[in-house]
């Protein structure tokens, strides 16, 4: 061997050295990787292309299991018998939640349809409300086609029944829909998971009726649903404006019935997280319940001077966080927050220092258990990665704050107050940013601005308010503690939508693909968890994640699944549909995703895009990248077009028109739903949203997985 030959190999030696060494001195935040390795484990489920087999969790689960045992046995290092462990977890508890899920889906659109059954709750809209029910009969499907659930929309002024009551009623029902587009949200998968088997929107209010023979009585969970309806219902009697819809929100986690032009200034503003029932919320209630509690007793002597009332006041706290947890809907946010800010209550009752990263370990760990498909949401990425960075932040600022804070004067302190909360928004913002730009294609500019004006207002003002108004309410006396609580939401409400019509108050982007956000994640973990100086080492993956959105190219060619819809890209970089009014969710996706806008209609006779788009009474030719596509009006037109086309794109069966030419057609969106294409000097490249999602559970060709299990399942 050459001397350059072990030189090198004395580096690479010196290389896994440091990096052992670094591992060891931090072997106390190991644990804090288990959540990771859960969830990755969840993340790999999710991933597959074609459904695992049911026995594959359960299996890994069991060699994970034995292995740690053995390595026990053996009495040697258990770290990565442990990550196999977690990543085992992960997979079984998705695998499990999965096929545990499994309920009929609605085949095919049905309607009218007269429907009966309990429901099981009601959700306020701006324009009406939106019914879960449990139904016993729909139309004339059999028992074992019937959806386990099912959710229809009212009318403004159709009045809903009580959450447990035995209603019927007739409605227009649909399958759960499809994405609008390859990697769009996939409502198809939620709705497994929640076991929704139809949507659709009601003919007319619905009728009670008596209950079937032999059904029991509503149970707890109707019960709870049932309160957090009349709290929603008493709020908005005494708050009939904009601002009774935003305290229902904060109250009981009815965030569907804000106004939409109130719901997009708080989003586009960075307010949101004040109308989702999460830490914020639980901590100031838990902060309001426990002091407030700990005052009253240490006002009574006997009980102060005998008694260990800070305990008591933690207990009574904790149940009235656990009222808040059952009040919010339980939403991933508030178990989340219930969690964490549960363990410290704990810990004051036991005697014990809570442990913040631990805290939000567990807190993760549980959540995953109870719903591992929410993962993939949002919520769950959103509220974990804030809490996380927060809490890497604190502690690693901890020693200069606390020296800031020493021998500090009234003024000092308040300047400190306002750096406090500006570095928290700052951080939670940039923490967020990346999970917002993937799911929502925006970010708020002035989110620190609008949070420095607004979160006092919420936490001084407008939550104990509305802790007052809960006390009330069993009297009838919450008008007196709502209304000043709607001055506060009124406040916060002219700061959200004065703060989004400034100039440039929301940058668009478009969307990141799953490995950028994968590695941006894996970046974020890297800077939180370890608190050694490589954890600088982390902001390489989140560079190369946002790097990987300059490579993403937004598609040239789009077809709805229905193919009422079709938009080609113009040169500008907007989308030309081929109908002005087409299905608006369908448009949203697609310009939003893009992070474009929509163009002219495509002319009936005449150019648009810059002359990329020619069209005549017969359809249209769209021209990109030296390739020509023909957007077909009229049928007759599809043999002659075949011969001088690359794409052919057809409302009607045109494969038996066309040999040698790729086509889309409506027999093609019906099976594979919507289409992307892209076209380059190389050739022109296809997907569609059902080869996207993959023969999976929650598709629509799920009936091969599941050919005798599917239709039985009911319960």
């Amino acid at each position: 061997m050459s001397s350059a030959d072990t030189l090198i190999d004395e580096q690479r030696l010196g290389v896994v050295a440091g990096l052992a060494a670094r591992l060891i001195a931090e072997r106390e935040r190991w644990p804090l990787w288990f959540p990771v390795l859960m969830g990755t484990g969840i993340g790999f489920y999710f991933l597959f292309q074609n459904e695992p087999a049911w026995w594959i969790g359960g299996a890994a689960l069991t060699v994970a299991f034995a292995g740690m045992v053995l390595v026990r046995h053996l009495n040697r290092d258990r770290t990565v018998a442990w990550a196999m462990l977690a990543m085992a977890l992960g997979f079984a508890a998705a695998q499990f939640q999965a096929w545990s899920a499994a309920a009929p889906v609605l085949e095919r659109r049905l309607g009218p349809v007269d429907i009966a059954g309990r429901l099981i709750s009601v959700d306020p809209l701006p324009e009406g409300a939106r019914l879960l029910i449990a139904p016993t009969s729909v139309g004339d499907l059999s028992a074992d086609r019937i959806p386990v659930r099912l959710r229809v929309r009212l009318r403004r002024g159709d009045s809903p029944a009580v959450p447990g009551d035995w209603i019927s009623l007739r409605a227009m029902l649909s399958p759960p829909p499809a994405p609008a587009t390859p990697g769009a949200y996939d409502f198809e998968r939620r709705a497994w998971f929640d076991r929704l088997g139809a949507v659709g929107y009601a003919l007319g209010a619905p009728r009670r009726i008596n209950p079937p023979s032999g059904e029991s009585e509503s149970s707890w969970r109707h019960a709870v649903e049932g309160f957090r309806a009349t709290v929603t219902q008493r709020i908005r009697l005494a708050l009939p404006d904009r601002s009774g819809a935003i305290a229902s929100a904060i109250i009981a986690g009815q965030t569907h019935g804000i106004a939409p032009d109130d719901a997009g200034a708080f989003r586009d503003a960075g307010l949101a997280h004040i109308l989702v029932i999460a830490g914020l919320h639980m901590g100031l209630a838990a902060s309001v319940a426990f002091f407030a509690l700990r005052i009253i007793l240490a006002l009574i002597p006997r009980i102060a001077l005998n008694y260990p009332i800070k305990k008591w006041a933690a207990a009574g706290a904790l149940f009235v966080i656990f009222v808040y947890l059952l009040l919010s809907g339980a939403t991933v946010s508030s178990r989340r927050a219930f969690m964490m800010i549960g363990l410290m209550l704990l810990a004051i009752i036991v005697d014990r220092v809570s442990v913040s990263p631990r805290a939000i370990a567990l807190a993760a760990v549980a959540v995953m258990l109870m719903t591992p498909e929410a993962v993939t949401g949002p919520s769950f990425q959103m509220s974990f990665s804030a809490v996380a960075c927060l809490i890497a932040f604190y502690e690693a600022m901890r020693p200069t704050l606390s020296s800031w804070h020493r021998d500090a004067g009234g003024m000092r302190r308040i300047g400190l107050y306002v750096l406090g909360l500006a570095s928290t928004t700052m951080v939670t913002t940039i923490a967020t940013a990346p999970f917002t730009i993937y799911h929502f294609n925006r970010f708020p500019i002035y989110s620190v601005v609008a949070n420095a004006m607004a979160v006092p207002i919420a936490g001084l003002w407008v939550m104990p308010w509305a802790i007052l108004s809960c006390l009330l309410m069993p009297i009838g006396l919450e008008k007196l503690a709502l209304v000043p609580m709607s001055w506060g939401i009124d406040l916060i409400s002219w700061v959200g939508h004065g703060v989004t019509s400034w100039p440039g108050a929301i940058v668009h982007a478009p969307s990141l693909s799953v490995l950028g956000l994968m590695l941006v994640g894996l970046g974020g973990l890297w800077l939180c968890i370890w608190v050694g100086r490589w954890r600088w080492w982390g902001f390489v993956p989140i560079a190369c994640g946002l790097l990987s959105a300059a490579v993403q190219r937004p598609p040239d060619l789009l077809v709805a699944g229905d193919m009422r819809l079709i938009a080609v890209r113009a040169p500008d970089g907007s989308y030309l549909p081929s109908v002005g009014r087409g299905d608006a969710i369908t448009q949203d996706t697609w310009t939003r995703r893009a992070a474009t806008e929509l163009g002219p209609v495509w002319p009936t006779n005449g150019t648009a895009g810059e002359g990329s788009l020619q069209c005549d009474v017969q359809g249209c030719l769209y021209r990109v990248h030296n390739k020509v596509v023909a957007l077909i009006r009229d049928g007759e037109a599809i043999a002659e077009d075949c011969r001088k086309v690359d794409l052919v794109v057809s409302p009607v069966a045109a494969h038996r028109a066309c040999f040698n030419t790729p086509i889309i057609d409506r027999l093609d969106t019906y099976g594979k739903g919507g289409h992307a294409v892209w076209f380059d000097i190389q050739g022109i490249t296809i997907e569609t949203v059902r080869d996207w999602q993959g023969q999976r559970l929650w598709s629509p060709r799920h009936e091969r997985i599941l050919p005798e299990r599917l239709p039985a399942i009911r319960q």
